[in-house]
């Protein structure tokens, strides 16, 4: 029996909500209020809030504060891989990825082989993800 896709999550939740407001901010090409992308994203704001620091953090959009603030696409939709989005959502900055931490107990070898299979997915996914850019997301007219 075939699974659906219809719920399908690949990654953490993060990872598709960055993926919806980058799609969203590169078709709107201009500066958009953290309410606004809440709304077309269909995410809580607080939550979404935090993706959009994470992808400020990470150079793929630009906040403005102030009255007129908000936040613009700063790198050009070709350029942003989505390997380079699934990166800055899942990894801390340090090097260090969720999902890469050593077990809790020494001795569970199931954990330790479960981790390593996790990681050799994600490397795979990683270089799946490479192949694709924002900008694929992006209706042509």
């Amino acid at each position: 029996m075939a699974a659906s896709n219809k719920n399908v999550q690949i990654g953490p939740p993060r990872f598709a909500v960055a993926v919806h407001i980058l799609v969203w901010l590169a078709k709107c090409n201009c500066v958009v209020s953290s309410s606004a992308i809440a709304g077309q994203v269909k995410s809580h704001a607080t939550f979404m809030r935090r993706v959009l620091a994470t992808l400020a953090q990470n150079g793929f959009v630009e906040a403005r504060e102030g009255r007129d603030g908000g936040y613009s696409l700063k790198v050009s939709p070709e350029k942003i891989t989505l390997a380079d989005v699934f990166a800055a959502v899942t990894c801390d900055g340090s090097g260090e990825c969720e999902g890469h931490s050593e077990c809790g107990a020494e001795g569970e070898k199931l954990d330790a082989r479960l981790l390593e299979i996790m990681a050799e997915a994600e490397r795979r996914t990683v270089a799946y993800l490479q192949q694709h850019t924002i900008a694929d997301f992006i209706e042509r007219d």
